[in-house]
């Protein structure tokens, strides 16, 4: 389905936007989980909006370490 986002949302969306467009290019494609963190993001913000979208990518961006896990990682259903 795709869903618009909410307002908040979507300016909470615009960092993330920045990244992809200036600095995803340069990083590199080195990501542990599958979609990369940005999508999860781009993703959550969509389907749970602005606050809940939030806390669920910043759960996730906590687990991108060195020890955490890997492999696919979808955006839980609402």
């Amino acid at each position: 389905m795709n869903r618009r986002m909410t307002p908040l949302a979507f300016v909470l969306s615009l960092p993330i936007r920045l990244y992809r467009l200036l600095f995803s290019p340069w990083v590199g494609h080195g990501c542990r989980f599958h979609p990369t963190c940005s999508a999860y993001i781009m993703e959550a913000l969509r389907k749970h909006g602005g606050i809940k979208g939030t806390a669920l990518s910043v759960r996730r961006v906590a687990r991108c370490h060195p020890w955490g896990g890997s492999g696919i990682d979808n955006v839980p259903d609402e």
